[in-house]
């Protein structure tokens, strides 16, 4: 059953493939705020499935972040989440980026609890729409 004070924590080492110049955010090889936003999204949707029922998982709808300090290559980073809000469906998490030098990120981060068989319907019809339109 979904809660509020569900905790998530991921670590990961800053490794070439996660800085702004390889994503593209950026030129500097420092761990990117893309890369930073993926961990917050993983370490959010994996700290409530467990809780989930079969065919349930949850989508990222709102993010909002700030980014305060630079990572270089081969330090690790900690993210830390806590389900602070269960509306129905809505879940909304604090969230925080860690380096061994202190924080990295902080923010909030919503999700929405949903039924695989009925989003990936939509998301065939959206296709469908789109493959049709574009043989017209």
């Amino acid at each position: 059953m979904l809660q509020t004070g569900i905790k998530g924590k991921i670590e990961l080492t800053v490794t070439m493939d996660k800085c702004a110049g390889a994503i593209g955010s950026g030129e500097l090889d420092v761990f990117a705020t893309p890369a930073m936003i993926a961990l917050i999204e993983e370490t959010c949707w994996r700290s409530v499935a467990p809780y989930l029922e079969p065919g349930e998982g949850t989508v990222g709808t709102a993010l909002n972040v700030r980014h305060v300090a630079a990572t270089p290559v081969g330090l690790k980073v900690t993210c830390e989440t806590e389900l602070t809000l269960v509306d129905r469906r809505r879940l909304v998490f604090d969230v925080r980026v860690f380096d061994p030098f202190g924080l990295v990120g902080e923010g909030t981060h919503e999700r929405f609890v949903i039924q695989y068989e009925k989003f990936l319907k939509k998301v065939d019809e959206k296709r469908d729409g789109h493959e049709a339109q574009n043989n017209t």
